[in-house]
């Protein structure tokens, strides 16, 4: 997901917005009626011809003719759930009374290091590691819904992958520029998804855009390739440190669904709807999904919500649904895509810079930025307005070399992406960007350099004291390991949830800065069809990557305990020992409303001792039915009559792996329950690091499980000894075995209003 803070220009297209179109619309016909789903919930007959056949008598009773029911189905949801989309009017789809009817809103959208960097190395000598243990993700499928994918990629290829799984459903759908041979062993599966866009916004919508499963700007290419690209050998980046570039499961299957089109990225929430739908029937494992909303939401199961109703079919059936946190940080109650059943990411950057040394030749001093440049270049410095569109000195040189110096706050960056040249006839070999943050390092038309505003200040500085002002820099030079510190990026959208106070989001953090992956060979900023990009967009499908993984080791494993497991086990400390630091204004240490359990821990996931788990029912009683939501909308979900307890739960006893106490007044007490997937035997200890201001009791304090005592309940107390209201402090409860460190963050306000 792209934050809308960022430059336009940069490599990160990856923020995905959600804009509901309410027009008025009179009569059913093509200029005065508007796609809207009709959601029904779960299907009423196994049989997929009798569901779409209901689906069509329904429509029939409104529409008072066969014909135009045919004319006016845009899609039949038949296989994760009942429902269909149409186009109606207003007044047509209110008669449909018994079903959920809303409009299709438009949605936006929202690697050769990263993955030895999450201790993920290809290498022989780490066979023991989870992606040698688990075969590389092999036959696990992973559903990727973006903006399609560039079949000729050799992220792409199939060399030495076995047949095709047999429980694969799904098809390679041909269209424009598009045949059956561009699937293959790796990409098993293409679909492509418009009819409602179009329906609504006409053929202009998608005419930039290829009408078949072919990507065309690159993001949906980037995100495959970084979930299950195969090995791709001897990969530099505009002639930085080559190396092999591979996605984070590379013997994994992808089944792509392109739903988001055109130059302006946009995607019906109809056509979203069914690429899930589909996806469901095709068998994936996975869903990776670098899309959703934004601030506002909507409540997780309103019926404006399409991937969180969509997904939670999704999770009842087994599948693990990965989502973007979105990337409005470093503000809070930013973070979207915040469902209890989602797998929320949050963006991290890894210990990886791309330097250059900037040398003022007439002091010979030598700062620090950083950019991709490809050689050495010498021009005169020039500071420019904060715009970057007038220069603020008179002696620009006429046919030389000139490097631009902006200073530029962050909401501005976009109108510099194309500076205005100082004098015609001067060529500007680089512009110098002080007080930007490098967590983004964007194309530009000429090299961009970002250093912070101290290091701006310093060349200003030898600007006003040096007539000529000459400066070099000098080609990048890749740094790797310790000299860098990962922490979480600037733009990763910051909890607390905005929806649910008491369900802590983002769930966990993975690399999302400047990520290498495949694109198109026409994609602006990329080299040889291999391009950078920054966002949650990039951080989503390393998650999904690291589910097919574990996913391929332990399958009887449901989406929640994998969850569970990835969340228990994350780092809150980088490799040093010092705690993870997030960007922002000012830079804090990092705290669960940056990361969420942490920075993912890949090969600690795989054996976490013990999981928090859930499912469907779980979400129902303990989260819709705490949470207020009426009787029909629930059962609308389930498609079950479901009756919520006249006394409601709590939500704070949904069994996630986080605790969360959104207003502590006196004293809460909250309930989980713990699975032993460890050693049949094992005695488990609680240590507690209680928030500030407040103490912590669990009982009981010692867990012992054997062989039939599988899982255990236990409560935690939380007490205020604050007597007045303040915000959110952190602590953490872990339980261990001595081997294992089942750890559980905890956040807790204070509130007494």
């Amino acid at each position: 997901m792209e934050n809308n803070q960022a430059p336009s220009f940069m490599l990160a297209v990856a923020i995905v917005t959600i804009y509901a179109v309410f027009s008025a619309m009179a009569e059913v016909d093509d200029q005065n009626s508007k796609v809207h789903i009709v959601y029904l919930g779960e299907r009423p007959y196994d049989d997929v011809k009798l569901t779409t056949h209901s689906h069509h008598e329904l429509l029939e009773s409104v529409l008072r003719s066969k014909e135009k029911s045919l004319e006016s189905m845009v899609y039949s949801y038949k296989h994760g759930f009942s429902g269909f989309a149409a186009k109606l009017t207003n007044s047509q789809a209110q008669k449909l009374a018994l079903a959920r009817v809303f409009p299709s809103s438009l949605y936006k959208m929202h690697t050769t290091r990263s993955w030895d960097f999450l201790g993920l190395s290809s290498s022989p000598s780490a066979s023991s590691n989870l992606l040698h243990r688990a075969k590389m993700g092999d036959n696990v499928i992973i559903g990727v819904i973006d903006s399609g994918f560039w079949p000729e990629s050799e992220s792409f290829n199939d060399k030495g992958m076995g047949p095709i799984p047999s429980r694969w459903k799904g098809i390679c759908q041909l269209g424009e520029d598009f045949n059956s041979f561009h699937c293959n062993k790796k990409v098993i599966g293409a679909r492509w998804f418009a009819r409602a866009l179009i329906a609504d916004h006409g053929e202009e919508a998608v005419f930039k855009d290829y009408l078949s499963a072919r990507d065309n700007k690159g993001h949906g290419t980037h995100t495959a390739s970084t979930a299950g690209g195969a090995f791709v050998r001897n990969v530099s980046y505009f002639g930085n440190r080559r190396g092999t570039l591979r996605g984070g499961a590379p013997l994994a299957r992808l089944a792509i669904y392109k739903v988001i089109w055109s130059d302006r990225r946009l995607g019906s929430a109809a056509d979203i709807l069914k690429g899930i739908d589909e996806a469901i029937h095709d068998g994936v494992d996975v869903l990776s999904m670098s899309i959703g909303g934004s601030i506002p939401l909507p409540p997780d199961v309103s019926e404006w919500n399409t991937v969180a109703i969509g997904s939670f079919h999704a999770i009842a059936r087994g599948v693990s649904v990965v989502c973007a946190g979105g990337n409005e940080g470093s503000i809070q109650q930013t973070v979207v895509n915040v469902a209890p059943w989602l797998f929320t990411v949050a963006a991290s950057t890894i210990d990886r810079a791309f330097l250059t040394s900037i040398t003022t030749l007439g002091d010979n001093a030598t700062y620090l930025g950083q950019t991709f440049l490809k050689k050495d270049v010498v021009g005169k410095l020039v500071v420019m307005d904060r715009r970057c569109a007038g220069h603020l000195g008179s002696d620009i040189p006429t046919g030389g070399n000139v490097v631009l110096l902006c200073f530029i706050d962050l909401a501005m960056k976009a109108a510099a992406s194309n500076p205005v040249m100082p004098v015609k006839q001067a060529k500007v070999v680089g512009v110098i960007y002080a007080g930007q943050h490098t967590d983004i390092l964007g194309p530009c038309d000429v090299p961009c350099i970002h250093v912070d505003t101290h290091v701006g200040t310093k060349l200003l500085t030898y600007i006003l004291s040096d007539e000529k002002a000459l400066i070099r820099l000098k080609a990048t030079r890749t740094i790797v390991g310790k000299p860098i510190s990962s922490r979480i990026a600037y733009f990763s959208s910051r909890g607390p949830n905005s929806v649910s106070p008491g369900i802590l989001k983002p769930d966990i953090a993975a690399p999302g800065s400047n990520i290498i992956a495949a694109v198109p060979p026409n994609h602006k900023g990329g080299d040889k069809g291999f391009a950078a990009m920054s966002g949650t967009s990039m951080a989503t499908p390393h998650i999904s990557g690291i589910v097919a993984l574990i996913k391929s080791l332990r399958p009887t494993w449901s989406p929640a305990a994998i969850k569970s497991a990835l969340i228990t086990t994350a780092r809150v400390e980088d490799p040093s020992g010092l705690p993870i630091f997030a960007e922002g204004s000012p830079p804090k240490v990092a705290d669960p409303f940056d990361y969420g359990g942490g920075v993912v821990d890949a090969n600690a996931a795989v054996d976490p001792g013990l999981i928090y788990d859930l499912g469907a029912t779980d979400y129902i009683y303990y989260y819709m039915c705490s949470m207020g939501y009426t009787k029909a909308e629930i059962s609308h979900l389930s498609q079950q009559k479901i009756v919520c307890p006249s006394k409601r739960a709590s939500v704070l006893d949904l069994n996630l792996p986080t605790i969360t106490v959104p207003a502590l007044t006196n004293s809460t007490t909250v309930t989980r329950t713990v699975t032993n997937v460890g050693n049949l035997t094992a005695v488990y200890k609680a240590v507690i690091k209680a928030p500030p201001g407040s103490k912590v009791r669990v009982n009981p304090r010692v867990l012992v499980f054997n062989s039939n005592v599988k899982k255990i309940s236990f409560k935690v107390k939380f007490s205020s000894t604050l007597q007045r209201n303040y915000g959110y402090s952190f602590g953490s409860l872990t339980w261990t075995d001595g081997v294992h460190l089942v750890k559980s963050p905890l956040s807790v306000r204070f509130d007494f209003f």
